[in-house]
């Protein structure tokens, strides 16, 4: 079975992260959470988001599927694969797919509990149906991993939106060139555009969090530490598919871990409900800070500015 070399769980984040904002006008009226049920916001997302995720998933199905020969269900573990970037991309897509379907049943007046539930099942079950989907092809396979990562990234949005009512703990992205783009540019992407999208060893992903969130008074809220991950040296998804390959055998492949301070776009006091919903919606990306890297191999090493 051959790895996964479709890179579509940024594409899923930030169409999820987006999407929901569509409500986000220059009119305060329209910006502005309705305080008791508006029927007329929820037909709007229930009906929008049923034929949008439907269309959606027919696309998809006819883009990587209807080429490939079907089977009875099958499994394919490939938790090996990029060093488990792959993983980390479900989990933040998840995630912020779950806080979005929350924020627009609140926007809609949907109450507390149900906004939750109502609002983060969706897209769940939308990652789900595209993993059920993985699991009749030949060409792939159901991938426990991803099941589990899109379960963890819903799960971790649910879990403090019934806690806390808000996010306090962040999954983030950000991304940089990599030296590994070209030589293997079908793979990792032909330009700067496309590699942002393919190239696992230019992503990072974070997990950011204020103490200031916490109840420690001194710490801003808007201020976060953020621990991040991500890879180096990865030509293709298997480590043993690339050790194989004499031209890619010098690369070194390791994880690389970060540690860093962030922006919670979300704390920061700003009365205009139109840049309100616009860093609510660019908050998925991790703000560049100095940064400190540990990786295998190469020790601890300082980075004045990192994306």
């Amino acid at each position: 079975m051959v790895t996964k070399t479709r890179h579509t769980t940024l594409i899923f984040l930030l169409f999820a992260q987006f999407a929901s904002h569509a409500q986000a006008s220059f009119s305060e009226r329209i910006l502005t959470p309705s305080d008791t049920l508006n029927k007329q916001r929820l037909n709007t997302l229930v009906i929008g988001s049923t034929l949008g995720g439907t269309a959606t998933l027919a696309g998809l199905y006819q883009l990587w599927y209807a080429d490939y020969p079907q089977t009875s269900f099958q499994f394919n573990n490939d938790n090996r694969d990029w060093l488990g970037m792959d993983k980390l991309g479900h989990a933040t897509t998840a995630y912020y797919t779950a806080v979005t379907g929350i924020r627009a049943m609140r926007w809609a007046g949907v109450k507390n509990r149900k906004a939750i539930w109502y609002g983060a099942l969706p897209g769940w079950l939308f990652l789900a149906t595209v993993e059920i989907f993985d699991g009749f092809s030949e060409q792939w396979g159901f991938s426990t991993g991803d099941f589990i990562a899109n379960t963890g990234g819903s799960a971790l949005a649910i879990g403090q939106e019934a806690l806390w009512q808000e996010q306090r703990i962040m999954l983030k992205f950000s991304f940089h060139e990599s030296p590994y783009r070209k030589l293997r540019p079908e793979m990792l992407g032909e330009s700067l555009w496309s590699s942002w999208l393919k190239d696992y060893n230019g992503q990072t992903y974070w997990l950011s969090v204020s103490p200031g969130s916490f109840g420690w008074d001194i710490w801003p809220e808007w201020l976060c530490l953020s621990a991040g991950y991500s890879g180096r040296g990865m030509i293709t998804g298997d480590a043993d598919n690339q050790a194989s390959r004499p031209e890619f055998a010098y690369l070194e492949r390791a994880p690389q871990f970060f540690a860093s301070l962030d922006i919670d776009m979300t704390k920061i006091p700003v009365k205009n409900k139109f840049l309100r919903t616009l860093f609510h919606a660019i908050n998925v990306v991790k703000i560049p800070f100095p940064a400190v890297e540990f990786s295998p191999g190469r020790g601890l090493r300082g980075h004045g500015i990192y994306f």
